[in-house]
């Protein structure tokens, strides 16, 4: 069974960074896809980044309109933490960040992930 652990959300003041981190254990992330979404009160969860992995060194990301330019995806020297860096954060960008495994990739998206973390809250203050 894989289990996702997100931390590093907190609060940030608009303008701020915030470095949140995906510990997945028990997981082989090698021709699946893993990737963040995020879910504000009273809103659907939305898409923030997924990233393939066509072999451990080699991968495709994509972002949302929202983020892009803003968030990037980075990993640690062991492959077992995906991390999303947050910078030139926004009132608009608070909300609960999860973090998903086991995606299966669909053309150019990933699509039915299969692990879920619990979540990490993100609130950005004016």
């Amino acid at each position: 069974q894989v289990h996702l652990v997100e931390s590093g959300g907190g609060s940030v003041q608009t303008g701020g960074s915030l470095r949140l981190s995906c510990a997945a254990a028990g997981y082989t992330y090698v021709g699946y896809c893993m990737g963040w979404f995020r879910q504000a009160p009273g809103t659907e969860r939305e898409e923030v980044s997924t990233i393939y992995f066509f072999t451990r060194n080699t991968h495709f990301a994509s972002f949302a309109d929202p983020v892009k330019g803003r968030f990037t995806l980075g990993q640690d020297s062991t492959k077992t933490t995906l991390y999303l860096d947050m910078n030139s954060l926004k009132p608009e960008d608070t909300a609960t960040y999860f973090c998903a495994a086991g995606g299966r990739r669909n053309g150019t998206t990933c699509t039915d992930f299969t692990y879920w973390g619990q979540g990490t809250h993100v609130t950005v203050s004016s």
